[in-house]
């Protein structure tokens, strides 16, 4: 991993559908963006017919194929200044609250918050009924009561913001970026 002098975004998608291309538009619109794409992710990507090699040259990607996650050693070296997980499916939300990290999506959010890194994420399951798009349409999804206490959990995790809309993931990054501006530059990566 090539050496940070301007600490960076850190970007984890997961499995999920719910707003994923407007995630990606978020991505794409902030500068100096470590982008951790779990296995899952990388499927939903061909489903909704993006390229990861479309992403500008100030995304860097890391892929989830090395078993100890071997890109999370960043957040041990000051690399990132926050983490987004966005969008975050039912079992991704679970694992973070029951501390199972078995993938690169879940190893980032454990060693985040063994940083201090502060973390948003955008939960799908955040209501009794929920409108998402497919890859070929508007579907309605019914998230299970386990699935809603685990993102009630999650709202309770130290250094973690869920975003339960995209207008809350939108707020969160645009404060979070208002916050870093007010820090003085270290220089650039």
């Amino acid at each position: 991993m090539k050496k940070v002098v301007t600490p960076r975004w850190g970007w984890a998608l997961t499995g999920s559908g719910h707003f994923f291309t407007e995630c990606l538009d978020i991505i794409r619109s902030l500068d100096h963006v470590d982008l951790f794409v779990s296995r899952a992710a990388a499927e939903v990507i061909r489903m909704y017919k993006h390229r990861l090699e479309d992403m500008p040259d100030h995304v860097r990607v890391f892929k989830d194929t090395t078993a100890s996650s071997v890109p999370v050693g960043g957040f041990y070296h000051s690399y990132y200044h926050t983490l987004i997980v966005a969008p975050a499916t039912s079992n991704t939300v679970a694992k973070f609250v029951y501390g199972i990290s078995d993938n690169l999506a879940t190893n980032v959010f454990a060693q985040a918050g063994k940083c201090r890194v502060p973390t948003v994420v955008f939960a799908c399951d955040t209501a009794p009924e929920l409108e998402t798009q497919a890859p070929d349409r508007k579907v309605m999804v019914y998230p299970r009561r386990i699935d809603l206490e685990n993102t009630d959990k999650l709202k309770n995790f130290e250094g973690t913001q869920v975003a339960e809309s995209l207008a809350a993931l939108h707020e969160a990054v645009e404060r979070r970026r208002r916050e870093l501006a007010t820090r003085e530059p270290i220089g650039n990566v």
